[in-house]
């Protein structure tokens, strides 16, 4: 072991191991070879099974991304419920309100909303979900309920600045030609959890995913506007990294990801039957 150890680090011309008289550990550079390595061999390893025929056992660790508002309405219980299904894979759920890199920080796999604008990304394409115009009922007993999509602009806003255009909004209705209005923020925000903490205090208008709106606006702390107008539909999507197929692991999770989200849609349909 230790001639073949001294063969790489003599190929690869870096030091994998640092080496005293009572102790061997990895080096900055073995520890980031391991972590790059690991998702190859378990490739190789799940295409050898595969050929032979053997039922597919999840191994090692899955990192999963996801926003902090998006783990807390779905992905987190779903690991845990997948982890528990797979107990011989370890999972690391990495939440964050901005964009992670994913080849930087190891990521297997993200679960984003909106909209993509890295073109070099693979996604697979979960589902969709409409946009609301929100307000709290004290803000709208105050200032005035808008009535047509142009009286927004009268109203102080709160952008979500993890939008590409979060203060120009395009409105469709049907029989009705589309309105873009372009409103003022009063308030600018990067997380969708303190945006709709900030809109519940009555403060301004706002648009917010109808995920995270839905349970304030049947509570009666938020209220939806211009119900009989449409904005452009969001999607979501599982983001692998680029330069290596997806690890068993990851492409588990997507399915499972997928199936819930049916059966929650299912759910739904037949609350609102």
């Amino acid at each position: 072991m230790s001639l073949a150890v001294a063969r790489l680090e003599a190929s690869l011309g870096v030091t994998l191991f640092a080496r005293t008289t009572r102790r061997v550990a990895a080096t900055e550079a073995g520890r980031m070879l391991r972590e790059r390595c690991a998702p190859l061999l378990a490739g190789l390893s799940e295409a050898i099974g595969h050929a032979r025929g053997e039922p597919a056992t999840l191994s090692g660790t899955l990192r999963i991304a996801c926003s902090v508002e998006h783990a807390t309405q779905r992905v987190a219980a779903l690991a845990a419920r997948f982890a528990d299904t797979h107990p011989g894979l370890r999972i690391e759920l990495r939440t964050a309100d901005r964009v992670v890199d994913l080849v930087r920080e190891g990521i297997d796999v993200a679960i984003r909303s909106g909209w993509l604008r890295d073109s070099t990304l693979r996604a697979v394409r979960l589902g969709a979900f409409e946009q609301w115009v929100v307000a709290a009922p004290a803000y709208l007993r105050r200032a005035g309920t808008p009535t047509a999509p142009a009286e927004l602009a009268g109203h102080p806003w709160i952008a979500l600045d993890l939008l590409p255009a979060p203060l120009t909004w395009t409105f469709e209705a049907r029989r009705r030609r589309p309105v873009t209005v372009r409103v003022h923020a009063r308030l600018r925000v990067d997380s969708p959890g303190a945006l709709r903490a900030m809109v519940e205090a009555g403060t301004a208008v706002t648009v917010l995913d109808e995920g995270t709106v839905r349970e304030p606006v049947r509570r009666g702390t938020l209220q939806r506007l211009l119900p009989g107008w449409t904005l452009p539909a969001g999607g979501t999507h599982a983001v692998y990294p680029p330069g290596r197929h997806p690890s068993a692991a990851a492409r588990a999770f997507v399915e499972a990801y997928r199936a819930a989200e049916a059966r929650a849609g299912a759910a739904r349909g037949g609350l609102s039957a």
